[in-house]
């Protein structure tokens, strides 16, 4: 986008006194900040009509990508990048008294999401546009998120996440396009003809609306967008007659049922009104979109047998695997096809991600619940199912009943959400080379040797716009002043670094930008947890979500080690460490939550132990999100992959920090296996036990933690010191870690790989201390990176499975 300093300058004064009604002087800095959104959408608003434009003049093939989360971040400083304008906009807000840096901090992260299923899907929105691919986002517009994680005693204490408290300026609620989402009630049939037909009566009735965000594409003109859903009352929801009669609660109490739909993200689900609510969350965002979808495509005018050749859908994991029986009902009910042709439709244009191997993952929903909540989706669902036992019994001759029931989408009274995006889908693709391969040898094997064209990789990306030229612009500076800007839109031209390698002038400038970030996130660790950390000490960090195959309590119990080995010997001649914990923990997963109380706790005695010599500390930040991350990764010099092999699906975590510079720390697990492969067995520092050696302990169920901790004395010391008082806190208060452990028998392995992971320690400590060694390391991960953009893994799905192609867009703001 052209733009002068001058016309800018116009242009917000004028937005200021538009929005506000005041003079700039006079202004808030949320005023200023609105203001220079609303701006913002002014210069989006002319290219993403005119991208609408072409797709509708163009009868141009879209993809709706459908997902329970989209972690999007901050919109400004990345649309302000997106459309060339951020040294323009810096340079008149600081002639007109304002500093960019400290506007953007007025922004909060949307609270649409939780983790890298999230930040995964918003990182594919931005790549999806930055590429010219024709596709969109459909999820819910969650009013409070998933929580705000507050950290007392030592403890996780959520809060409401009011990330809409102010307002959200970068959305446009579209009343006129809101439809209706339909619940209880039950399905009556009668005959039209020699046709049988079904009518959904008694239904309770849900107004949704969309409320639509522009996604800027890099330079590129092109805006896609980003539509969320919110549950909002239907006109005559509010109870008059028992608001005249003081009954003020009752009055509400239909609009605050419906209303609750799209209060918070993720629900407790271990009772059976957080099931039903989630269950509920689900339909609705996929049943509005897909209505959504229809009145657009029916717009364009084309016949309905020619759905799929003009629009894809896509299932981010099995939230939105309903959508498979409510495009089939949409065919069947509404649209008057027939079984045969409504399922070639279906099947043609749904495709599904599966993100994970862990059960509590796989959802499955109880068949009465549903059968209840959603009469008409039941029944095309027990009539799929039918379906496909009936095409299963043909395939295995009736002879391994077992097998069919196993692989059944209904099974003892459960419906498997998994199964039905599978039988429904045309495309099921992992986001892993290793994640693939267990899903087609072990986890679905079955299904994979019925449907093996089906099955494919898709490695997962990063928007790496995002976690370099945003997160890092003086690493960005300096990789242009060597390479040029190719990068920016061609990220693998960041290979081009690996020529300077072994020359000390860029290895002294690339430790004194690493130092600076180091310094940066030292002085907000100060400010918010009141810890003085050094930043020559070697920050390494793990951020993500908690959870035991995470394995952050192993990242402590080392700690632990260390601590004890520096108590021994205070004079130990060891690097420095600063230990950087971030994540959250789902509210019911008790030991989770334990391991947060553990980490903080580890941190309070650590920290407050003069004798050590400052030569360890340990902090946990709370409330991770992107806005965090993007202060911690580009300060970390060692990155923290350690899930048990077999357990991560991909990972992009550790994408994000290999690509700003710091070591992979980690098992042969997820993407890291193909960071391996990029930078070489010499750049990345690996442990633990491997896939197949997981596999062989769960199979001849030998392995013994009881016996790994009575024979190994460091073990036994460090997980006798989680629970004999060594602790600064009450002595059994971390028993259900220590539980799991050993009574349990260990199954993440943590106690197994525990040596190995510190001997993996000892050779990060030695390589450290070698300066030319690490910043060789360091920069031949940075240079190694850019296969892991986003931008290059979206053309994979767009050529493989949506047959989408580009339509780079020729107008000009």
């Amino acid at each position: 986008m052209k733009l002068s300093v001058t016309q800018f300058k116009e242009d917000y004064i004028a937005a200021i006194k538009g929005t506000s009604a005041r003079q700039i002087e006079d202004t808030t800095p949320l005023e200023r900040y609105n203001a220079l959104g609303e701006l913002m959408k002014d210069y989006i608003g002319n290219l993403w009509a005119n991208t609408n434009k072409t797709y509708r003049e163009e009868h141009s093939k879209q993809v709706y990508y459908f997902s329970m989360e989209f972690l999007t971040g901050k919109f400004l400083e990345n649309n302000l990048t997106n459309l060339s304008i951020y040294d323009v906009v810096e340079e008149g807000l600081k002639e007109l008294g304002i500093n960019l840096e400290e506007l953007a901090e007025v922004e909060v992260d949307q609270g649409l999401g939780n983790g890298g299923l999230g930040r995964l899907a918003a990182c594919f929105m931005d790549a999806m546009s930055s590429t010219s691919i024709p596709g969109h986002g459909c999820g819910i517009r969650y009013k409070n998120g998933l929580f705000e994680q507050r950290i007392i005693d030592g403890y996780q204490v959520e809060f409401p996440d009011r990330w809409l408290v102010n307002n959200n300026v970068w959305e446009y609620k579209r009343p006129n396009k809101a439809v209706i989402v339909k619940f209880n009630g039950r399905v009556d049939t009668y005959m039209d003809g020699d046709t049988l037909k079904f009518a959904h009566v008694d239904y309770d009735a849900v107004r949704a609306v969309p409320y639509d965000t522009p996604i800027l594409g890099f330079e590129n003109n092109t805006v896609n967008t980003l539509r969320l859903w919110s549950a909002e009352e239907i006109d005559d929801i509010f109870d008059f007659e028992n608001f005249s009669k003081g009954n003020y609660m009752s009055a509400f109490e239909k609009k605050h049922s419906v209303e609750i739909i799209t209060q918070i993200l993720y629900p407790n689900d271990a009772y059976d009104e957080g099931k039903l609510l989630r269950l509920k969350q689900e339909y609705f965002f996929v049943s509005a979109g897909i209505q959504s979808i229809f009145t657009t495509y029916k717009k364009m005018g084309m016949p309905i047998e020619q759905f799929s050749e003009h629009i894809a859908m896509h299932i981010n994991d099995t939230h939105p695997a309903l959508a498979v029986p409510e495009l089939m009902r949409i065919l069947l009910d509404e649209e008057q096809l027939d079984w045969d042709k409504a399922w070639k439709i279906t099947t043609s244009c749904i495709s599904y991600t599966n993100h994970t191997i862990m059960s509590e993952a796989l959802e499955k929903w109880p068949h009465f619940m549903m059968q209840d909540l959603l009469p008409r989706i039941t029944m095309i669902i027990d009539e799929i199912n039918r379906r496909f036992i009936e095409s299963l019994k043909y395939v295995y001759l009736y002879t391994d009943e077992e097998k069919i029931h196993n692989m059944a989408i209904i099974k003892d009274g459960m419906v498997k959400m998994a199964h039905l995006a599978i039988v429904g889908s045309h495309s099921v693709n992992g986001v892993a080379k290793l994640h693939t391969e267990i899903l087609k040898t072990k986890e679905l094997k079955d299904f994979y040797n019925i449907y093996p064209t089906k099955f494919n990789n898709k490695t997962n990306g990063i928007m790496h716009r995002h976690w370099l030229l945003n997160a890092n612009p003086d690493l960005t500076d300096y990789i242009e002043g060597l390479i040029g800007d190719g990068f920016k839109k061609n990220p693998i031209v960041l290979r081009d670094l690996l020529k300077y390698r072994d020359e000390k002038a860029v290895q002294d400038a690339l430790f004194d930008i690493k130092h600076k970030n180091k310094e940066k996130l030292a002085k907000f660790i100060y400010e918010k947890q009141g810890v003085k950390v050094d930043p020559y000490s070697i920050f390494d960090m793990q951020a993500k979500r908690i959870h035991e195959y995470k394995r952050q309590h192993l990242n402590v119990l080392h700690i632990l080690s260390l601590y004890n080995k520096l108590k021994e010997n205070p004079n130990l001649d060891i690097p420095p460490r600063t230990f950087v914990f971030a994540g959250k923990s789902a509210p019911s997963y008790y030991v989770a939550k334990q391991i947060i109380k553990l980490i903080n706790t580890v941190a309070e005695m650590v920290n407050n132990d003069t004798s050590i010599k400052n030569k360890l500390k340990v902090v946990f930040l709370p409330n991770y999100g992107v806005s965090l991350a993007s202060k911690m990764i580009p300060a970390a010099d060692v990155s923290e992959q350690i899930s048990t092999a077999s357990k991560e699906a991909s990972g992009t975590g550790n994408m994000k920090f290999m690509m700003n510079g710091a070591i992979t720390l980690a098992t042969l697990d997820g993407a890291n296996i193909e960071i391996m492969n990029e930078v070489g067995e010499n750049n990345i520092v690996l442990f633990g036990l491997k896939d197949q050696e997981v596999f062989q302990y769960y199979q001849n169920g030998n392995y013994n933690a009881y016996e790994l901790y009575n024979t190994t004395p460091t073990i036994k010391q460090v997980v006798d010191q989680l629970v004999n008082g060594f602790l600064p806190a009450a002595k059994e208060e971390f028993a259900p870690i220590v539980d799991r452990l050993l009574r349990f028998n260990d199954e993440f392995f943590v106690l197994k790989d525990f040596e190995s992971y510190c001997d993996a320690h000892e050779r990060i400590g030695l390589y450290y201390r070698d300066k030319p060694h690490w910043m060789k390391m360091s920069l031949t991960n940075i240079a190694c990176s850019g296969v892991f953009s986003a931008d290059y893994t979206i053309e994979k799905y767009a050529s493989s499975i949506w047959n989408i192609n580009r339509k780079p867009l020729d107008f000009k703001l």
